[in-house]
């Protein structure tokens, strides 16, 4: 009969079962640990130099290759193991895929890596549709330069980003829609009582504001409401807020 090993002491079972887990920890956090493989695609090189002097201070960051075109981020994509482009939405190269068509065609041919978009483009449509195409992060180039390891990260974590500067053009374009979206469906003076009256007044002093009755301007408040689908006072208030509609403002 093959004898037992001996026991371990209680010193040496420790400092087995510490290996082990170290052993295992190490498993599951190495990919955590590695750093980030990042191909910067922009055909300014000015802007190439400052976004690899400042991803060369985050260690977990890691420049693979660089592209000045869309076919040679194609051709980089190809040759490099990588985690993320980080791409201007146009590159301007005559004959070239270009914005947001750019963006589709890579990101069918490399689903699983991660898009962040940094760009000049102040036009909202194009921004809500960049957004909209399920990349990982949108800044602008106006954006605190510092706020792009913050995408990188984000955009790891599998949580998308989208910069201040671009959320302020985008909620800018939302109410300005809504503003007039509710201009086309009021008439003039439906937006006169609920201008007047997002402002604090009460039906009766907007009567006496705007020489009306009081019935008349109740009617009128409440027509404005339906027509907005809006069932109370605060939502109406909320509403102003977002639009921005003032006293004075008409059709």
């Amino acid at each position: 009969m093959t004898p037992l090993p001996a026991p371990l002491s209680d010193d040496a079972a420790a400092a087995t079962a510490t290996q082990r887990a170290s052993r295992e920890h190490e498993k599951q956090h190495a990919d955590v640990a590695a750093p980030v493989r990042v191909i910067i695609a922009d055909d300014h090189p000015l802007v190439v130099y400052a976004l690899e002097g400042m991803l060369a201070n985050h260690p977990n960051v890691q420049i693979v290759a660089r592209a000045r075109s869309v076919s040679e981020l194609f051709e980089a994509a190809a040759q490099h193991a990588f985690d993320l482009v980080l791409m201007d939405l146009y590159m301007g190269f005559p004959g070239e895929l270009d914005g947001p068509e750019a963006i589709r065609v890579f990101r069918a041919a490399f689903p699983q890596k991660a898009v962040v978009v940094l760009t000049m483009e102040s036009e909202a449509t194009v921004l809500r549709k960049t957004v909209e195409m399920e990349v990982a992060a949108v800044l602008s180039k106006r954006d605190r330069i510092d706020l792009i390891p913050v995408a990188i990260m984000s955009a790891m974590a599998r949580e998308q980003y989208v910069g201040p500067v671009v959320r302020d053009l985008l909620t800018e374009a939302a109410h300005a829609a809504r503003r007039e979206e509710v201009h086309r469906i009021l008439t003039r003076r439906e937006f006169e009582v609920i201008t007047h009256y997002s402002t604090g007044l009460g039906v009766t002093e907007i009567a006496g504001l705007l020489g009306r009755s009081v019935k008349t301007i109740s009617a009128q408040k409440c027509a404005a409401m339906k027509k907005l689908a809006l069932s109370n006072d605060i939502e109406l208030y909320r509403l102003a807020v977002e639009c921005g509609v003032t006293p004075g403002e008409h059709n």
